[in-house]
Protein backbone atom coordinates (compact mmCIF):
# COMPACT_ATOMS: atom_id res chain seq x y z
CA UNK A 1 0.00 0.00 0.00
CA UNK A 2 1.40 3.11 -1.09
CA UNK A 3 1.61 6.44 1.17
CA UNK A 4 -1.36 8.16 -0.95
CA UNK A 5 -3.26 5.08 -0.50
CA UNK A 6 -3.04 4.99 3.25
CA UNK A 7 -3.46 8.77 3.14
CA UNK A 8 -6.80 8.12 1.33
CA UNK A 9 -7.75 5.47 3.45
CA UNK A 10 -6.95 7.68 6.62
CA UNK A 11 -8.90 10.76 5.58
CA UNK A 12 -11.66 8.02 4.09
CA UNK A 13 -11.71 6.55 7.82
CA UNK A 14 -11.68 10.40 9.79
CA UNK A 15 -14.63 11.39 7.94
CA UNK A 16 -16.98 9.67 10.69
CA UNK A 17 -15.14 11.48 13.42
CA UNK A 18 -15.22 14.36 11.67
CA UNK A 19 -18.70 14.90 11.09
CA UNK A 20 -19.31 13.86 14.97
CA UNK A 21 -16.44 16.46 15.14
CA UNK A 22 -18.72 18.89 13.46
CA UNK A 23 -21.55 18.14 15.82
CA UNK A 24 -19.94 18.58 18.90
CA UNK A 25 -18.46 21.85 17.72
CA UNK A 26 -21.66 22.67 16.81
CA UNK A 27 -23.57 21.94 20.35
CA UNK A 28 -20.39 23.08 22.15
CA UNK A 29 -21.15 26.88 20.88
CA UNK A 30 -18.73 28.71 21.86
CA UNK A 31 -15.53 26.49 21.71
CA UNK A 32 -11.79 26.51 23.28
CA UNK A 33 -8.61 25.09 21.80
CA UNK A 34 -8.89 22.12 24.67
CA UNK A 35 -12.16 21.38 23.27
CA UNK A 36 -10.27 20.09 19.73
CA UNK A 37 -7.91 18.48 21.68
CA UNK A 38 -10.09 16.36 23.51
CA UNK A 39 -12.11 15.04 20.14
CA UNK A 40 -8.96 14.86 18.19
CA UNK A 41 -7.01 12.33 21.07
CA UNK A 42 -10.21 10.41 21.61
CA UNK A 43 -11.02 10.36 17.93
CA UNK A 44 -7.36 9.85 16.69
CA UNK A 45 -6.33 7.32 19.42
CA UNK A 46 -9.16 4.75 18.68
CA UNK A 47 -9.07 5.47 14.73
CA UNK A 48 -5.51 3.94 15.62
CA UNK A 49 -6.15 1.10 18.11
CA UNK A 50 -8.51 -0.05 16.31
CA UNK A 51 -7.15 -1.16 13.18
CA UNK A 52 -4.53 -2.47 15.24
CA UNK A 53 -6.22 -4.61 16.68
CA UNK A 54 -7.72 -6.10 14.07
CA UNK A 55 -4.55 -6.38 12.19
CA UNK A 56 -3.71 -8.94 15.23
CA UNK A 57 -7.27 -10.31 14.97
CA UNK A 58 -6.94 -10.58 10.84
CA UNK A 59 -2.83 -12.26 11.24
CA UNK A 60 -4.90 -15.01 12.68
CA UNK A 61 -6.28 -16.24 9.49
CA UNK A 62 -4.15 -14.44 7.17
CA UNK A 63 -2.70 -17.32 5.61
CA UNK A 64 -5.61 -19.09 5.51
CA UNK A 65 -7.39 -17.14 3.15
CA UNK A 66 -4.14 -15.71 1.24
CA UNK A 67 -5.76 -16.20 -2.05
CA UNK A 68 -8.84 -14.65 -1.83
CA UNK A 69 -7.48 -11.83 0.18
CA UNK A 70 -8.17 -8.84 -2.46
CA UNK A 71 -11.97 -10.11 -2.39
CA UNK A 72 -12.07 -10.04 1.58
CA UNK A 73 -10.38 -6.33 1.41
CA UNK A 74 -13.00 -5.41 -1.25
CA UNK A 75 -16.39 -7.11 0.45
CA UNK A 76 -14.96 -5.04 4.10
CA UNK A 77 -14.30 -2.16 2.82
CA UNK A 78 -17.37 -1.54 0.30
CA UNK A 79 -19.61 -3.04 3.01
CA UNK A 80 -18.12 -0.10 5.46
CA UNK A 81 -17.91 2.75 2.60
CA UNK A 82 -21.77 1.59 1.71
CA UNK A 83 -22.99 2.01 5.10
CA UNK A 84 -21.09 5.22 5.47
CA UNK A 85 -23.05 6.23 2.01
CA UNK A 86 -26.28 4.86 3.34
CA UNK A 87 -25.91 7.13 6.43
CA UNK A 88 -25.07 10.12 4.96
CA UNK A 89 -28.47 10.08 3.61
CA UNK A 90 -30.12 8.93 6.55
CA UNK A 91 -31.67 11.30 9.84
CA UNK A 92 -29.00 12.99 11.87
CA UNK A 93 -28.34 11.77 15.13
CA UNK A 94 -28.46 13.94 18.10
CA UNK A 95 -24.51 14.82 19.51
CA UNK A 96 -25.00 16.79 22.93
CA UNK A 97 -21.95 18.83 23.95
CA UNK A 98 -20.57 17.18 26.74
CA UNK A 99 -16.69 16.29 26.61
CA UNK A 100 -16.73 13.84 29.33
CA UNK A 101 -14.74 10.78 29.34
CA UNK A 102 -18.12 8.74 29.08
CA UNK A 103 -19.81 9.95 26.32
CA UNK A 104 -16.32 10.69 24.41
CA UNK A 105 -15.56 6.72 24.73
CA UNK A 106 -18.84 5.80 23.62
CA UNK A 107 -18.53 7.79 20.48
CA UNK A 108 -14.56 6.92 20.12
CA UNK A 109 -16.10 3.69 19.51
CA UNK A 110 -18.32 3.96 17.58
CA UNK A 111 -17.04 6.51 14.58
CA UNK A 112 -13.61 3.32 14.98
CA UNK A 113 -15.34 0.33 14.19
CA UNK A 114 -15.10 0.53 10.61
CA UNK A 115 -11.27 1.04 11.39
CA UNK A 116 -11.12 -2.49 13.14
CA UNK A 117 -12.27 -4.40 10.00
CA UNK A 118 -9.69 -2.23 7.68
CA UNK A 119 -6.79 -3.69 10.49
CA UNK A 120 -8.44 -6.81 9.55
CA UNK A 121 -7.58 -6.01 5.68
CA UNK A 122 -3.92 -4.84 6.83
CA UNK A 123 -3.71 -7.96 8.11
CA UNK A 124 -4.22 -9.77 4.33
CA UNK A 125 -2.40 -7.13 2.75
CA UNK A 126 0.93 -6.71 4.97
CA UNK A 127 0.61 -3.56 5.60
CA UNK A 128 4.01 -2.22 8.49
CA UNK A 129 1.07 -1.51 10.84
CA UNK A 130 2.69 0.91 13.28
CA UNK A 131 3.18 3.71 10.72
CA UNK A 132 0.17 3.06 8.92
CA UNK A 133 -1.92 3.49 12.43
CA UNK A 134 0.26 5.92 13.75
CA UNK A 135 -0.80 7.97 10.28
CA UNK A 136 -4.20 7.33 10.78
CA UNK A 137 -4.26 8.33 13.99
CA UNK A 138 -2.63 11.74 13.10
CA UNK A 139 -5.01 12.54 10.69
CA UNK A 140 -8.27 11.63 12.49
CA UNK A 141 -6.63 13.67 15.12
CA UNK A 142 -6.32 16.85 12.85
CA UNK A 143 -9.55 16.03 11.07
CA UNK A 144 -11.49 16.01 14.02
CA UNK A 145 -9.60 18.98 15.79
CA UNK A 146 -11.29 21.05 12.36
CA UNK A 147 -14.33 19.34 12.94
CA UNK A 148 -14.62 20.68 16.39
CA UNK A 149 -14.01 24.34 14.60
CA UNK A 150 -16.01 24.16 11.42
CA UNK A 151 -19.08 22.84 13.34
CA UNK A 152 -18.51 25.71 15.80
CA UNK A 153 -18.65 28.04 12.79
CA UNK A 154 -21.23 26.55 10.35
CA UNK A 155 -22.88 23.96 11.89
CA UNK A 156 -24.47 20.56 10.26
CA UNK A 157 -24.27 21.88 6.50
CA UNK A 158 -20.72 19.28 6.00
CA UNK A 159 -21.82 16.70 8.15
CA UNK A 160 -23.69 14.15 5.55
CA UNK A 161 -21.24 15.41 2.79
CA UNK A 162 -18.05 13.98 4.81
CA UNK A 163 -19.69 10.80 5.90
CA UNK A 164 -20.52 10.22 1.64
CA UNK A 165 -17.18 11.74 0.93
CA UNK A 166 -15.59 9.03 3.70
CA UNK A 167 -17.82 6.20 1.86
CA UNK A 168 -16.97 6.55 -1.31
CA UNK A 169 -13.50 6.85 -0.43
CA UNK A 170 -13.79 3.51 1.01
CA UNK A 171 -15.05 1.97 -1.44
CA UNK A 172 -13.03 3.34 -3.94
CA UNK A 173 -10.30 1.77 -2.40
CA UNK A 174 -12.06 -1.42 -1.99
CA UNK A 175 -12.10 -1.57 -5.90
CA UNK A 176 -8.44 -0.56 -6.31
CA UNK A 177 -7.21 -3.51 -4.29
CA UNK A 178 -9.68 -5.89 -5.74
CA UNK A 179 -8.09 -4.93 -9.19
CA UNK A 180 -4.97 -5.26 -8.42
CA UNK A 181 -5.45 -8.51 -6.47
CA UNK A 182 -6.74 -9.88 -9.87
CA UNK A 183 -4.41 -8.71 -12.11
CA UNK A 184 -6.44 -5.87 -13.87
CA UNK A 185 -3.54 -2.91 -12.38
CA UNK A 186 -0.21 -3.29 -11.94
Amino acid sequence: MSILDLFILAVGLSMDAFAVSVCKGLSLGKIKPKHMCIAGAWFGGFQALMPLIGYFLGSCFAEMIEKYDHWVAFVLLAIIGGNMIKESFGKDEKVDSSMDVKSMLLLAIATSIDALAVGVTFAFLQVQIVPAVSFIGVITFIFSAVGVKIGSLFGTKYKSKAELFGGIVLVLIGIKILLEGIGVLG
